[in-house]
């Protein structure tokens, strides 16, 4: 073997070995990430929320919040704001979900009033059955 044939093999494969280390975490950047389904629910009381009052939580992984709306029931949502993922938090007196970050305001149903959020807050599924609530996957 010739020097210069085998020093064009040896690039050839220092070249290959950099694109499969550098393309990997690309590919995996760009790729959709998979959802994972709940396969529980998470239980509680409607003794814990007053109404007028929430409950923070976390479920599968995610602060979410539920809150007891005075005369509209309850609500799960996301607690992770849709601008910087910043946790909201609930302002009882206003009646509302405040991001502290960039003073992102969402209503108690999770849209967007005012500050820089582009959409919002996720919606997270529930059943209320006699004197529990279910917050998760509804099937």
């Amino acid at each position: 073997m010739q020097r210069r044939s085998f020093l064009k093999s040896v690039l050839a494969g220092l070249g290959a070995a950099a694109v499969a280390v550098l393309g990997y975490p690309v590919m995996r950047f760009l790729a959709p990430l998979r959802s994972a389904v709940a396969t529980e629910k998470l239980a509680i009381s409607k003794t814990d929320i007053p109404s007028g009052d929430a409950k923070e939580v976390i479920y599968n992984d995610k602060p979410i919040i539920v809150i007891n709306r005075r005369g509209k029931g309850y609500i799960a949502l996301s607690r992770v704001c849709t601008h910087f993922g910043c946790l909201v938090m609930y302002d009882k007196e206003q009646g509302r979900l405040v991001c502290p970050c960039h003073a992102g305001i969402f209503t108690l149903e999770g849209n967007v009033v005012s500050g820089p959020p582009p959409r919002p807050l996720e919606r997270i599924p529930i059943e209320v059955t006699g004197d529990m609530i279910f917050v998760g996957y509804i099937g």
